[in-house]
């Protein structure tokens, strides 16, 4: 038979999940019934969990009706008597689950012991410094970019904000990071909105990181599995590499500004609201930040960041979902309106419809009874019922 050959590749993840966007949809393929037969080189290829693998080949592809072929491991469901995949294979699959995980711990383990002894391991660099080009594992110093650093600190400890700053750096056209990770050729980010600009953030992110005082902090997050999401653990439990490169700001400036930082008081995460990404600034096309107050509101960030009065200053939220909900209503209104035109249109067809069925009915009965009448013409003819004047 022609079958259609599909291959589904997960480059760059785990086999210990099935979350991996051509599994899934290799699944979402079979669960519609477009698969008949699946095909892998070993049964580690499909998933290096030994309880979903078991349960995938033994329960699920035979209720749909897939049969399952793993080459190395010799296997084809549809050549077997028996409805699991027999000892061998469970014990094999068990051992592709356990390798997984021992590689996994090993593979932390020597992370961990590269970066006690001082390599840098991490795939980039914070802003302000870039990887050695003899030695991968090392870092320098850019100082175009650590000048900035600096700045950013110096003016802390003067009694500027995190706003004020990125609000002083963006009237002074001061590059962002991402625009200096362009010049260097490291990304090809695009702007969102006109043009890249300093968040708030941007500048918190940088005064409580322990790189720029030439220390590495790790071993800040666990997963609760392999394959699994990170978590943030207690500071108790971090690791630290004092004196681990050359520091772009003197520890006591660092320190100062943790201190000042200190006082401040604790961000506190405002409660997501549904609209939430969704509302996006006329002016500069960046979504819209949600304040819970007494009259919560959204509002603009690039409005108090980079003092564009163009932006949205506030938008009162209940004032929005009104908005919203009209305009809602009126499309609802629309669709209904569509599908009594719909509606409509289609009941004229159909009038017009059995019209024309009528009449080529009658046009066929008319047809039909005029070679009724030809032939009982013939019949008389040749039975010299009447004269070939009176047949033609």
């Amino acid at each position: 038979e022609n079958y259609e050959i599909l291959e589904f590749v997960d480059d760059g993840y785990s086999g210990t999940s099935m979350d991996r966007p051509a599994m899934q949809e290799l699944l979402a393929a079979a669960r519609q019934k477009k698969v008949d037969c699946i095909i892998v080189k070993d049964f580690s290829r499909f998933a290096r969990d030994y309880v979903e693998t078991g349960s995938y080949v033994e329960q699920i592809f035979p209720f749909l009706g897939i049969r399952f072929i793993s080459v190395n491991d010799h296997y084809d469901s549809e050549a077997v008597t028996k409805k699991t995949i027999g000892m061998n294979l469970a014990f094999k699959t068990l051992v592709n689950d356990l390798y997984s995980k021992d590689l996994s711990v090993k593979v932390t383990s020597s992370l961990h012991s590269k970066k006690e002894r001082g390599i840098y391991c991490s795939g980039n660099c914070p802003f302000g410094y870039r990887k050695k080009a003899d030695d991968r594992n090392q870092v320098e110093i850019v100082e175009e970019e650590a000048a900035v650093v600096r700045e950013i600190f110096r003016l802390t400890l003067e009694g500027y904000t995190s706003v004020d700053i990125a609000k002083k750096f963006h009237k002074e056209k001061v590059k962002t990071p991402v625009e200096y990770l362009i010049e260097r050729g490291a990304t090809h980010r695009k702007p969102v909105g006109k043009e890249f600009s300093w968040q708030h953030t941007t500048i918190c992110t940088i005064l409580k990181n322990h790189f720029y005082a030439g220390d590495v902090v790790y071993g800040k997050y666990k997963k609760d599995k392999v394959g699994g999401k990170n978590h943030l653990k207690p500071r108790s439990e971090w690791k630290i590499t004092y004196n681990h490169h050359e520091p772009i700001v003197e520890r006591e400036i660092f320190d100062a500004v943790q201190q000042t930082r200190g006082r401040s008081k604790p961000y506190q995460p405002q409660k997501a609201h549904i609209l939430m990404g969704k509302v996006v600034c006329g002016e500069c096309g960046k979504a819209l930040r949600y304040r819970k107050a007494k009259n919560p509101y959204f509002y603009c960030n690039e409005r108090y960041t980079t003092g564009d009065e163009n932006c949205v200053s506030q938008v009162n939220v209940f004032f929005l979902e009104q908005v919203l909900l009209s305009a809602l209503q009126k499309e609802i209104r629309r669709q209904m309106e569509l599908e009594e035109v719909w509606s409509q249109y289609q009941e004229v067809q159909k009038e017009k419809y059995h019209v024309k069925r009528d009449k080529l009915q009658k046009s066929q009965k008319a047809l039909d009874a005029v070679g009724k009448e030809q032939i009982t013409l013939y019949e008389r003819y040749g039975k010299r019922e009447i004269s070939r004047e009176e047949y033609i």
